[in-house]
């Protein structure tokens, strides 16, 4: 039987990333597919958390920086489009929890909704609950909604934030780390939570945590000093790698 190509919901066509006249991302060309999880691993300053940030043109925001190249969403070039439609499709979960001060549990949820000018209050509850729900946070908030967002774990932080990335049903999250500031418990939680978003969500992720690349991603991109390595199916980059640079990050010879 004749295997269909997937069209890749997110593709980086040699995208190279600025900060003033300083190259930090040197010509990523990369594709993601749908209801996958793509890992992007390497030594600290590689590029990694760059490259993420160019994927919702969060990039630009910091004076000085820029981007060349293309990056492809559902076949438009997010370059050519409006800032804030994109990250409306491309949602962001950043590595220290940031839930709104000042906000409700409900409010840090609805604040996207409210943001676009939605009104309705059943089809924002209606919203905010599905959303907590899908992030595995509802059970452990539902009796307590107008609690500041700032009163729970750092864990529930991070799925409080999850869940607002997904209460604007973006069709791609990226994640910075998500992890690193969390218990083990909690890590577990957000990692359970990944591979069930997956069913319905494509995530690119950055992870210094080898074993979490391994658990949760289908492929995995490896950077170092700006380059693409080597990116591929997860399994064959942890054990088979082509590039000795990988084999040597991976099995903890430096990085």
């Amino acid at each position: 039987m004749e295997v269909l190509e997937q069209t890749p919901i997110l593709a980086a066509r040699d995208l190279q990333a600025y900060f003033g006249s300083t190259r930090i991302v040197n010509g990523m060309t990369i594709d993601v597919l749908p209801n996958h999880v793509v890992a992007l691993i390497g030594p600290s300053g590689c590029g990694k958390s760059t490259f993420l940030r160019c994927l919702n043109r969060l990039h630009e925001e910091t004076p000085g920086a820029h981007v060349k190249g293309e990056v492809l969403l559902q076949g438009k070039d997010i370059y050519s489009l409006d800032p804030v439609d994109v990250r409306s499709h491309v949602g962001m979960v950043f590595q220290k929890p940031n839930p709104f001060p000042g906000m409700s549990i409900y409010e840090n949820v609805a604040a996207g909704l409210t943001l676009r000018g939605v009104r309705k209050k059943s089809y924002i509850a209606e919203v905010v609950e599905e959303s907590l729900k899908k992030a595995a946070l509802w059970k452990e908030v539902k009796d307590k909604l107008k609690a500041p967002g700032l009163s729970l774990s750092g864990g529930q932080q991070q799925r409080l934030c999850i869940a607002r990335a997904l209460a604007i049903n973006p069709p791609v999250i990226l994640m910075d780390e998500p992890t690193s500031a969390l218990d083990p418990i909690s890590t577990a939680k957000i990692e359970e939570l990944i591979i069930e978003l997956k069913k319905t969500i494509t995530i690119v992720i950055v992870t210094h945590n080898m074993h979490q690349a391994a658990r949760i991603s289908d492929e995995t991109a490896f950077m170092y000093m700006g380059d693409l390595v080597e990116f591929g199916q997860t399994n064959t980059i942890f054990t088979n790698p082509k590039d000795k640079r990988t084999e040597n990050y991976i099995t903890g010879r430096f990085g």
